[in-house]
């Protein structure tokens, strides 16, 4: 579809699929020269471009400390609705250069994680 559709790039959000289909995904969009976005590093360690996701242990962490406040009797619906705090930012250079990219040094000194 994003082929036929003339995409330019693939970003991939919360699928569940996504685990189960990464390396399959990733190798299409290679193939066609997509550049391809997820929210997972497991598909940049399967040569996608690049991820941008929420630390997980972070928010395990913060989802802990409600259940904590909930069995010392604080109501669920009192609570404060919280967002992530704690994001990650890998890149895989090799997968830039089968792509013919050039990623900036200001993105690259940003990366938790290149992957050479």
């Amino acid at each position: 579809m994003a082929v036929a559709g003339k995409a330019e790039a693939v970003l991939r959000l919360a699928d569940p699929l996504a685990i189960v289909l990464r390396t399959e995904t990733v190798d299409l969009a290679i193939k066609h020269r997509l550049p391809f976005m997820a929210r997972a590093r497991g598909e940049v360690e399967v040569g996608g471009l690049l991820s941008y996701y929420a630390n997980a242990l972070d928010y395990h962490r913060r989802a802990a400390s409600y259940v904590d406040r909930i069995l010392k009797g604080a109501r669920p619906g009192d609570l404060p609705v919280e967002q992530p705090t704690k994001f990650e930012l890998e890149i895989n250079l090799k997968t830039a250069k089968v792509l013919g990219l050039t990623i900036p040094q200001p993105l690259l000194l940003r990366a938790d994680e290149v992957i050479q």
